[in-house]
């Protein structure tokens, strides 16, 4: 019951954080010198009704300060208005974040599977071969742009023709059984997952290195290694424990860093994602999208860390006591 309790509260303390980063968003967007409805009234097919709705439900006509008003109880309500191509802005979006969540969920998966095991390995080969070696290869890794080494892989994906290129599945994937859909999925997502894969092993697997050196070296390391414990319990049972805390703090901020290192990426190999999403529409000045694409960023980024402060209350006792003392604590304060 304390644990639901502590999740409502840090799900109520992102409200203001939603409230500030629309503001900010909103303001700049309408302060730009543009108008907000010149790519519909470009577009033949937009009929003036379609129009009409637009400047009523934008309040175009108003201050600015009340334009914001209606657009965030227009948003509340899940009411996005519509795109420069004519589409629901609600209906793009949900065609797109399953595509990003999809594609972050297995690089996250993929990174830590791979990243934190190879981070130990090199602290504990400290200053050998091996670190060496990983420690170069991270450092490619993190030197290669994110866009740059996506047109490598294009490139050998055209010239080999071992990838699809385009898209997230093949023009006939309608007519494929169940297992032919989960092969034409992964061929598409091959590409894009090793690029986004590349660039955030190398952060995490340099982090977790220094995350783990930095426990080695500690005093209770020395003192469970002088007790006699072997080396295994004391790197697995009492060293990985305070070295992979900061890590899952991490957590969140990779899953939204995601999103935006994706951008490129996903435009790249015309993935039809939320980050691409994003980039055409800023390239497009389509108001209406860019707004929701980014309150959308916004709630991946608390939801990342909100699952990151679940993983920290799961793995560390000591953080989920005290989350249950202040719980506790108040309660009794509120008694009294």
């Amino acid at each position: 019951m304390e644990f639901l309790k502590y999740i409502s509260k840090r799900i109520l303390q992102t409200i203001p954080l939603l409230i500030i980063v629309s503001v900010i968003s909103f303001f700049i967007i309408r302060l730009a010198p543009i108008d907000p409805l010149a790519e519909l009234r470009l577009n033949p097919s937009i009929s003036q009704e379609t129009l009409d709705k637009e400047v009523k439900r934008l309040r175009l006509d108003k201050p600015i300060y009340i334009q914001y008003v209606y657009w965030a109880k227009s948003f509340v309500k899940g009411d996005l208005g519509y795109t420069s191509a004519g589409e629901k802005v609600s209906t793009k979006l949900k065609e797109r974040i399953p595509n990003t969540l999809l594609l972050t969920i297995i690089v996250i998966f993929m990174t830590w599977i791979v990243g934190i095991p190879l981070g130990i390995f090199a602290a504990i080969k400290k200053e050998t071969a091996w670190d060496r070696i990983l420690t170069v290869i991270s450092s490619i890794g993190m030197a290669i742009p994110s866009f740059f080494f996506a047109i490598l892989m294009l490139m050998f994906a055209v010239k080999t023709g071992w990838f699809p290129v385009g898209g997230l599945t093949s023009y006939n994937f309608n007519e494929m059984s169940f297992g032919s859909k989960l092969l034409d999925l992964a061929k598409h997502l091959i590409l894009p997952v090793i690029v986004l894969f590349t660039i955030s092993l190398s952060g995490l697997q340099r982090q977790m290195r220094a995350n783990m050196l930095e426990v080695l070296d500690s005093d209770y390391i020395k003192f469970a290694r002088a007790k006699g414990l072997s080396e295994f319990k004391v790197i697995f049972k009492h060293a990985l424990r305070n070295a992979i805390n900061p890590m899952i703090t991490l957590l969140g901020f990779e899953f939204a860093g995601l999103l935006s290192g994706a951008a490129l990426t996903e435009y790249v190999f015309q993935y039809p994602g939320l980050g691409r999403l994003i980039l055409e529409a800023v390239m497009k000045s389509d108001i209406n999208l860019v707004m929701a694409s980014l309150m959308m960023g916004t709630i991946m980024l608390i939801l990342g860390n909100l699952i990151a402060d679940i993983l920290l209350m799961i793995t560390d006792p000591r953080i989920r006591g005290g989350v249950d003392g202040r719980i506790s604590g108040g309660a009794k304060n509120g008694n009294n």
